[in-house]
């Protein structure tokens, strides 16, 4: 079992690497300090610098294209116990610029359960960085550990109560 501590949903501590998804499958995504890393089966995948990504991320699960929320029936059944755990992607929906468009990097889901708090947290942190211009501190793994440490065992009612954890926990690592 892995420490909780060094979990956020799909957001987990890798041989001293932090990644999105499961890694013992094959689509996957790891924050590295020169940028995030999309890993794919049969390709070398795709390294995004820090600099491209602008105006946060978004975290969906199950759909590409969720109809409404972050979450489509194949997000919810993967949480769930029974033949379907495990199973299905999630994705990181952000806009990238020069040149501008819209990238999707998809993951593979792992076999536990993802706390909702903790799918909100991890958007909510990427956002914050992101918008404050210090999307590389994803990069930093010893500064993302520091503020995953501090967000995963919180479980604060409501959007504005886990605004306010994220936004506590960014500003104790500054």
């Amino acid at each position: 079992m892995m420490d909780a501590s060094a979990l956020l949903g799909p957001l987990e501590l890798f041989d001293g690497r932090w990644v999105v998804g499961d890694t013992g499958k094959g689509h996957w995504v790891e924050f590295r300090r020169d940028g995030l890393y999309q890993h794919e089966p049969d390709s070398e995948g795709q390294l995004i610098p820090w600099s491209r990504i602008m105006l946060g991320m978004n975290l969906t699960m199950g759909s590409k294209y969720p109809a409404r929320g972050s979450n489509g029936f194949g997000g919810l059944l993967g949480g769930m116990p029974g033949p379907w755990r495990g199973r299905g992607s999630g994705y990181l929906h952000m806009t990238l610029r020069h040149p501008y468009e819209n990238w999707i990097a998809r993951f593979d889901r792992h076999p536990r359960h993802y706390p909702g708090a903790h799918l909100v947290f991890l958007q909510l942190l990427t956002t914050r960085v992101i918008d404050a211009g210090q999307v590389h501190l994803l990069g930093d793994p010893e500064w993302l550990g520091r503020v995953v440490a501090r967000l995963a065992p919180q479980r604060p009612r409501g959007w504005r109560g886990m605004r306010e954890a994220v936004t506590r926990a960014v500003e104790a690592e500054a």
